[in-house]
């Protein structure tokens, strides 16, 4: 079921949709993160992405609550877009024979899943308050505090430490 299919007749059902796109986007993510980690040369990067898989746990476990404040079962629904953003980061690193520069291109391709997944939590944030689901809305406001936070440390790490080392 893609997002705009004749599946989606309500904001409920639109609603429900993007909730299981990114629980699945977040348990593709923590299968991701392993391989990013081992990886990553340099040791602010893989601190980084360590902590990050341990958040993904936390935020997987704030999405199965959502589902049973909405009396529903967790379940993830395909998202092509993290999947293609996954295939991609995979595809570049495995071409990259520079550690340098291979670190650069993990920063990019985690800040492109954290943009993904901040444009789909602000998304069911603001469905959230429309909706009445303010408990959802809180419990996916910490996920997306976290996704913006891991974004911006991705930033220092590259422009601090990793784009220098890379370009140089």
């Amino acid at each position: 079921m893609g997002l705009f299919t004749k599946d989606i007749k309500s904001m409920d059902d639109l609603y429900l949709h993007v909730l299981q796109d990114i629980y699945y986007a977040e348990n593709q993510i923590k299968k991701a993160l392993p391989d990013m980690i081992e990886k990553a040369t340099n040791r602010d990067l893989t601190a980084a992405f360590k902590a990050h898989l341990g958040e993904t746990e936390k935020q997987i476990g704030r999405l199965e609550q959502a589902f049973q404040l909405l009396g529903k079962e967790p379940k993830g629904t395909s998202c092509p877009a993290i999947d293609g953003i996954i295939d991609e980061a995979n595809e570049i690193a495995g071409e990259i024979d520079n550690k340098q520069v291979l670190d650069a291109a993990l920063i990019a391709a985690a800040q492109a899943v954290e943009h993904y997944e901040i444009t789909r939590y602000g998304s069911l944030i603001a469905w959230s308050e429309e909706l009445g689901r303010d408990a959802v809305g809180k419990l996916l406001t910490t996920n997306l505090n976290e996704e913006k936070a891991a974004d911006k440390k991705l930033t220092s790490i590259g422009e601090k430490k990793v784009n220098l080392k890379a370009a140089g």
